[in-house]
């Protein structure tokens, strides 16, 4: 058995691993437990339901994530390129999780949401919130890149939903097709969307 310092951490590991694998839905408070080595009883320690875990679980997430975010976003590297590396990341990291288990598993976020949107609003309330943490770093490059003359964006907030809502669709795409090679294509969607080829072709 897990050390009970771990047990928490455990948990939400596991929930996501298995939500993002499978789906909320045929996700069970047993089959998480057992994928965490926890009994059931621990669980309802630190957890009233599965929805409250999966929320936390979403936050785990996050906060792991958020070191790559920082670095990859960080206001010291030019701000087209971090766009591309943040797609080049995302890419690199589902074709690794493809290898692992078979099946390109998009965002978790998005896969999420749309599951449980209608039937489950704080957990909805959570992606939502995770998602806008998201979006901000689309934003700050695109009005970087604007102040740099690179594109023309002077609605950074308006482009970098649109961008991010676009790029999640080709995620979702992924998905459904289990195919993740069409994600390499969405630099240059990126870069073509926020005006930069036209915006070098001018300067050119």
């Amino acid at each position: 058995m897990p050390r009970v310092s771990d047990t928490k951490e455990r948990l939400t590991d596991a929930a996501m691993d298995l939500i993002w694998e499978n789906s909320y839905g045929a996700t069970s408070v047993d089959a998480i437990c057992e994928r965490a080595d926890v009994r059931k009883g621990s669980f309802y320690y630190f957890f009233k339901s599965k929805s409250e875990l999966a929320a936390a679980a979403l936050e785990a997430d996050w906060r792991k994530r958020k070191v790559d975010m920082d670095n990859i976003f960080s206001p010291t590297v030019p701000p087209l390129e971090r766009l591309d590396r943040y797609f080049d990341f995302v890419h690199d990291c589902l074709a690794e999780l493809q290898k692992k288990c078979g099946a390109v598993l998009g965002c978790p976020l998005f896969t999420l949401g749309s599951e449980v949107s209608t039937q489950d609003k704080p957990l909805r309330d959570k992606v939502h919130e995770i998602l806008n943490r998201k979006v901000k770093y689309f934003e700050s490059a695109i009005r970087d890149a604007h102040a740099q003359g690179l594109i023309v964006a002077p609605d950074a907030k308006a482009k970098a939903k649109a961008l991010f809502a676009c790029f999640q669709g080709t995620l979702t795409q992924a998905r459904i097709q289990n195919d993740v090679e069409g994600l390499r294509e969405f630099k240059d969607v990126a870069l073509d969307f926020l005006g930069a080829k036209r915006a070098e072709a001018r300067a050119a």
